[in-house]
């Protein structure tokens, strides 16, 4: 689109008005995009709006100290001694293996 000083006068006017780059754009029959680089080169800002909410600041957690009896002796961790043998896996026939199958095919379905 090509600015000339009229647009570029509705332009600064309907901004002032506290319109939006959209509404702008529908009025001068152009996209957002072309009236918000218009708005940039022109060096036109909205003034920042102030927070609506009061967001709460939480002071830092107090920091405990660390217990005396913690440090000076650390403690070993009790581990099983007790060694288990691994099973080997079961041996199935066919006909197990096609009724686990069977029962699991009725699960899912």
């Amino acid at each position: 689109m090509g600015w000339d000083a009229e647009d570029v006068a509705l332009l600064k006017r309907l901004w002032a008005a506290g319109q939006s780059a959209a509404q702008i754009a529908r009025r001068l029959g152009c996209s957002r995009n072309a009236v918000c680089g218009m708005l940039t080169r022109s060096g036109l800002k909205r003034g920042h709006k102030p927070p609506t909410a009061r967001p709460k600041i939480r002071p830092a957690p107090k920091l405990r100290p660390a217990s005396s009896a913690a440090c000076d002796h650390p403690v070993a961790k009790k581990v099983s001694r007790k060694v288990t043998e691994r099973q080997q896996p079961q041996e199935l026939s066919k006909r197990q293996l096609y009724a686990i199958l069977a029962e699991a095919v009725r699960n899912t379905g």
